[in-house]
């Protein structure tokens, strides 16, 4: 049902390639703030610019709060153009691209968003308790809350533009186009692994990590097949990094921010990897299909996607 949403509204093949590189100009052009406030400083503090062909030098150049700010900025200008597109190319309701609801259920959501937030708050204190040494404590009131407001502000919208795009618009598009639910699940899932190729992370830890990242996209796909909608999928992804960038923080990942605590140990690509993906997922999405009474699990991850018939008319003229 929630694939097949698209059917009601313009979904030729070629609208999406045009949203598609409209989405990806959008977010490139979002990135410029932070580039020019780079290179100005580069420029007046005598920097080297050369430099900057280095992520691990360029998110350190400017203070973590702006370089939060400016990053999170594309991702503002990505979500304002996924709007434009569903709203003008498309011509589709925005609620159609969320979910199968009428409305969005915002119950859905918390509920996503306070399952991964409570569970990093308890992995991450029995961690610290155990392993204190592994830890820094660096909560400084004043940037702690210049960091809260941008990331209360701004998280929420680069995970909503990353679910839109995803979960959504893509997920959608390749729906109706191969008339399948399973493609769209492994495209959109493998392509926003790959996405985080880039990151640090992956430079630190290895190859293996990729098994994380698209772990999770097959996870946050699944949960929005089964649902029929984006709820769970937008609420678990912000909380996840909200949490995230408020709490630790570490000199390997993508974002150093003024967290609370500073991960000082030596991270190593093993079964830590494996257990969010293998075990921890799992979990969730048992617990999530318990709560919302999900059912026929073939049919809905990966059964044909056709187009409804909403009138006599229409089944009449294609008979």
């Amino acid at each position: 049902m929630y694939i097949q949403q698209a059917f009601k509204s313009l979904h030729d093949g070629w609208r999406y390639l045009v949203g598609l590189l409209v989405i990806i100009t959008a977010t490139q052009l979002g990135t410029v703030p932070f580039l020019v406030a780079v290179v100005y400083k580069l420029w007046t503090e005598g920097g080297d610019l050369e430099s900057i062909k280095d992520q691990n030098v360029l998110m350190t150049i400017l203070d973590s709060n702006l370089t939060l700010f400016l990053m999170l900025l594309s991702f503002a200008v990505g979500l304002l153009a996924v709007y434009l597109i569903v709203k003008y190319i498309h011509k589709q309701p925005f609620i159609e691209l969320t979910t199968s609801r009428k409305k969005t259920d915002w119950g859905r959501v918390a509920f996503g968003f306070g399952l991964i937030a409570v569970t990093t708050l308890v992995l991450t204190g029995i961690d610290y308790y155990n392993s204190p040494e592994n830890y820094v404590l660096q909560f400084d009131l004043i940037p702690f809350l210049i960091l809260a407001v941008i990331a209360i502000t701004l998280i929420p919208l680069q995970t909503s533009f990353e679910e839109y795009v995803f979960r959504g618009y893509l997920m959608q598009g390749i729906g109706v186009m191969t008339k399948n639910r399973w493609l769209p699940l492994i495209i959109t899932s493998v392509v926003f692994g790959a996405l985080h190729l880039g990151n640090p992370e992956v430079e630190k830890l290895g190859p293996i990590i990729m098994v994380y990242y698209i772990g999770t996209g097959f996870f946050l796909g699944i949960m929005t097949l089964m649902d029929e909608g984006m709820e769970l999928a937008l609420g678990f992804h912000a909380g996840n990094n909200l949490i995230a960038a408020l709490l630790v923080t570490a000199d390997w990942t993508v974002f150093k921010t003024h967290s609370v605590l500073k991960d000082v140990s030596e991270p190593s690509a093993g079964i830590d990897i494996l257990v969010p993906v293998l075990v921890i997922y799992p979990i969730f999405l048992m617990m999530m299909a318990y709560r919302y009474k999900w059912k026929d699990w073939g049919t809905k991850l990966f059964g044909k996607v056709e187009k409804p018939v909403d009138t006599l008319s229409e089944a009449f003229n294609e008979n």
